[in-house]
C-alpha cells in the first residue's frame, strides 16, 4: 500500500483496536488476518459521510444498492481460505468498494477482481491502484458468474454476492486443492467453503449464516 496514503484521515488507533478485539471475541483466530484488518483504512472505502462508522462491525451502503461487507464477514472469509495455507493467486467476485481485495492483497501475491457494475469497478480500481498503490490487484468489469477464465486456475475464489447455487464456471477455475468461499441462498444464506480434490470433485462445508446482496447477471438465468 502507498505509505503516503495509509495515514490520511485515519481514525484513532483505539477505534481500530476495538474492532480487532471484537472480531477476536467473535471467533476470528488468525492473527495475520486480524493485523491486516487493523491496518487497512476502511474509512477510505466508504462515503465520507459514513467515515465515522467505518470501524464499526457492520455493513455500510456504498451506493448503487450495494454495501461494503461487515468486517467480521471479511475476516471470516479470509481466514477460511488461509486455514489451508497462503494462496498465491486469488479471484474475488463482486468487488464492490474494494475493501476485501485490499485485505487479501496484503496477504497473497495476486488478486483478480471482477465487478459487474462499471461504476463500482472504475471506483475500486482508482482507489486500490491509483490512490493506494496496490500493484498486485487487477480489476475488471464483468459478470462474476463467469469468473476470469484467462487467468485461471486460482488458488482461492472469494464471492461477495449470494447466488442460489454454486456457479459451475467458478468451480472449473478453481485449482486442485484450492478453496472457494461464497454465500449461497436467496432468503436464508449460508457462507460455504468448497475445496477441490485431485479428481476434480469438490467437498463443501458450511461456515456461518450471513446476509449478502444477491448476485446478478448470468446466474439469474442459470
Amino acid at each position: 500500500m502507498n505509505s503516503m496514503v495509509r495515514g490520511i484521515g485515519m481514525t484513532s488507533q483505539r477505534t481500530r483496536d476495538r474492532l480487532v478485539e471484537r472480531l477476536r471475541s467473535e471467533g476470528v483466530r488468525n492473527e495475520a488476518v486480524l493485523e491486516v484488518i487493523r491496518n487497512t483504512p476502511r474509512h477510505l472505502f466508504v462515503d465520507e459521510a459514513l467515515s465515522s462508522r467505518a470501524y464499526e462491525d457492520t455493513a455500510l451502503p456504498i451506493g448503487l444498492g450495494q454495501t461494503i461487507s461487515q468486517p467480521w464477514v471479511v475476516a471470516k472469509m479470509t481466514e477460511a481460505r488461509m486455514d489451508g495455507g497462503s494462496p498465491q493467486k486469488v479471484l474475488e467476485v463482486g468487488t464492490g468498494s474494494g475493501y476485501q481485495a485490499a485485505v487479501m492483497a496484503e496477504i497473497v501475491e495476486e488478486v483478480y477482481c471482477v465487478e459487474i457494475s462499471q461504476t463500482l469497478a472504475d471506483r475500486a480500481r482508482h482507489l486500490l491502484v491509483d490512490e493506494l498503490g496496490y500493484g498486485n490487484i487487477h480489476v475488471r468489469c464483468g459478470d462474476g458468474y463467469s469468473g476470469w477464465a484467462e487467468e485461471a486456475p486460482f488458488d482461492a475464489i472469494l464471492v461477495a454476492a449470494a447466488a442460489s447455487h454454486v456457479p459451475d464456471p467458478l468451480i472449473d477455475q478453481l485449482a486442485v486443492g484450492g478453496r472457494m468461499i461464497l454465500p449461497v441462498g436467496k432468503f436464508s444464506q449460508t457462507l460455504i467453503q468448497i475445496e477441490k480434490r485431485s479428481d476434480g470433485s469438490v467437498t463443501q462445508r458450511p461456515v456461518a449464516p450471513v446476509a449478502f446482496v444477491p448476485m446478478t447477471g448470468q446466474v439469474e438465468q442459470s
